[in-house]
């Protein structure tokens, strides 16, 4: 319910230790193309880095007694080597730069199923968008009718949340996922002087960005990762709750294309997908809770800091591939009841056009006494059941500035949209140069 099965698979033990070892097959590659491993080591290290030769439980239950699977995975690594090969294993290394590496290539492999169903959310949004550009509903603020709107402008917005939500994590997957070596403490003196470059080699070998300096205890990655994956959490929170307070019986303007039912109620068709989504970014917020408040850590390598971050971060990366792919399967199947929306507009029989009324009136009367005249006009229509259209037309001093074309053009939804329909289309050539990127 809280994952998919790929982000599932690869946030596994098995694939944390797969990543482990990527890395130590990678640090050993990197280290023979400068000269500091023979490169039949390197080949020796390479082809024993492959998890199904491990026991995955065995090093997790060791782990236990040194804070870190890495020691008992280094142990088990080398036992398979060959004698050459032994001694060049996790040179230089700490089991920070294993370990902060390996959640490098987890987040990296994640965010591409994450982004992949974020764009196809996105282009959903866009579809609906320009499908009901001037299907007119009604806005609403602090939960009550405001004004009109369209659907098409709620779709335009989340499709500009979602597309800044794909730019930020694009950004972090591409320049802010580094790879992590400093040895120790954080200088690779074991290298002597060749460490700065054995990073530069590591990070191509691994497909990362290059840090500037080793991040052992500068959590900056880890929080903008953390802080951007929240973000879109809760753009995506936002299209689960909208469509959850659609579909309510009440409103019934919009449906999921598969509504689950209820163990004791046959007749709901309740939101899924919606709650789900729903109850999955409401669980992000406390995880990068966690990973921020895991950012100062002490001196060279924190004592604790550090081992808290590993679960929440899988548990973040796995929430919102759930959300993603949940929000794409909603979009697709959204069911919108047009007829349902215009019949939600003429509930409060055309007091929502008030401020529309109150604005033809305000060059001739002045500002407050087109508002104080409209706002007695839409108490009487209230006390006698009558439409505002209908008491506009009935009074005296309106129609002295008002003939009956302009009281109704004044009254009509559709015309009262303002830039609704060119932030549409704002939002849909936003969305289009993005793709075209």
């Amino acid at each position: 319910m809280f994952s998919t099965p790929a982000a599932t698979e690869r946030t596994s033990a098995a694939a944390w230790l797969q990543a482990m070892l990527d890395f130590e097959s990678a640090l050993a590659a990197a280290q023979a193309e400068a000269g500091i491993v023979p490169v039949t080591a390197a080949e020796e290290i390479a082809r024993h880095c492959r998890v199904e030769l491990f026991d995955v439980d065995s090093i997790a239950e060791r782990a236990v007694s040194s804070a870190t699977p890495v020691i008992a995975l280094v142990r088990d690594l080398t036992a398979l080597l060959d004698a050459d090969a032994k001694p060049h294993v996790h040179r230089g290394a700490t089991s920070q730069d294993v370990i902060d590496t390996a959640a490098m290539l987890i987040a990296r492999d994640v965010l591409g199923l994450i982004i992949d169903d974020l764009r196809a959310a996105a282009d959903e949004c866009a579809r609906l968008a320009r499908q009901h550009r001037d299907t007119v509903m009604i806005a609403r603020s602090l939960l009550q009718q405001a004004l009109p709107t369209t659907f098409g402008s709620r779709c335009a917005s989340w499709l500009t949340s979602l597309d800044e939500a794909i730019t930020a994590l694009e950004r972090i997957r591409r320049e802010r996922l580094a790879v992590q070596f400093g040895g120790a403490a954080g200088t690779l003196a074991a290298l002597g002087t060749g460490g700065v470059r054995v990073v530069g080699l590591l990070a191509a070998e691994l497909g990362l960005a290059e840090p500037v300096v080793p991040w052992h205890t500068d959590r900056t990655r880890i929080a903008e990762l953390a802080g951007t994956l929240g973000t879109a959490a809760g753009a995506l929170g936002k299209i689960a709750l909208d469509v959850e307070l659609h579909a309510q019986t009440e409103i019934g303007e919009l449906a999921e294309g598969k509504a689950g039912g209820s163990s004791a109620m046959p007749h709901k068709q309740n939101p899924v997908s919606a709650v789900l989504i729903t109850a999955a970014s409401r669980r992000v917020p406390g995880l990068v809770s966690t990973l921020l408040s895991a950012m100062p850590q002490e001196y060279e390598r924190a004592a604790g800091a550090w081992q808290s971050e590993w679960e929440p971060l899988a548990e973040l990366l796995r929430l919102l591939a759930a959300a993603a792919a949940g929000t794409r399967q909603l979009l697709a199947g959204l069911r919108v009841h047009p007829e349902k929306m215009a019949a939600n507009l003429d509930l409060t029989r055309g007091l929502v056009m008030a401020e529309s009324a109150a604005g033809r009136l305000m060059d001739a009367l002045g500002r407050t006494e087109a508002q104080e005249l409209v706002g007695r006009l839409c108490r009487r229509a209230v006390q006698d059941g009558t439409t505002l259209r209908a008491e506009l037309l009935a009074d005296q001093q309106v129609r002295k500035v008002l003939s009956e074309d302009e009281v109704v053009a004044a009254t009509e939804p559709a015309d009262y949209l303002g830039s609704a329909p060119a932030f549409v289309d704002r939002a849909l050539t936003a969305h289009a140069e993005l793709e075209d990127r």
